[in-house]
């Protein structure tokens, strides 16, 4: 598979720490409307129970719904560090990488836009999360205090 033909990514590093990575399947950065195999683009954003920014927008060729695995293996690597992915429809084999790699996929129904699921999700944030997404703010809490455990050892060079 060809990698990304375009690639948008947002500068602005001002986050506390504190945003959930979440990637969505759009063919215009406003809808979920893709099947994860063959999405065109991803948008990513930041989220957190009191916020949500882009972080970035990954844009691909036209890509078929064939079965062919290779096109996934990018995708994939795109989406390390996300908790989830939502998306229109996503294949059994690829449900399985995805959760290997400790990504949630969502699945909607309809095409839905991306402002009312970040409102969705930030409103499950606040009151209470589900099972999956629970386990998701374990993981990258787990990360986050393993990267300042090493940081508090210091560096020997």
């Amino acid at each position: 598979m060809a990698g990304p033909i375009r690639q948008l990514q947002v500068l602005d590093d001002a986050g506390d720490g504190t945003l959930l990575k979440v990637a969505f399947a759009s063919s215009d950065r406003e809808l979920v409307d893709q099947h994860f195999g063959s999405s065109r683009s991803f948008v990513f954003y930041g989220v957190n129970p009191d916020s949500a920014r882009l972080m970035s927008v990954v844009e691909f060729g036209e890509l078929e719904q064939d079965g062919n695995e290779d096109k996934l293996a990018q995708k994939l690597e795109l989406l390390s560090g996300c908790i989830a992915v939502y998306c229109r429809a996503c294949g059994a084999s690829a449900v399985r990488q995805l959760l290997a790699i400790g990504v949630q996929p969502v699945k909607v129904a309809e095409p839905t836009p991306i402002a009312e699921l970040i409102d969705t999700l930030q409103a499950e944030l606040r009151e209470g999360p589900s099972a999956w997404l629970a386990k998701a703010i374990r993981r990258t809490q787990g990360d986050m205090r393993r990267f300042d455990a090493m940081a508090s050892e210091g560096w020997d060079e």
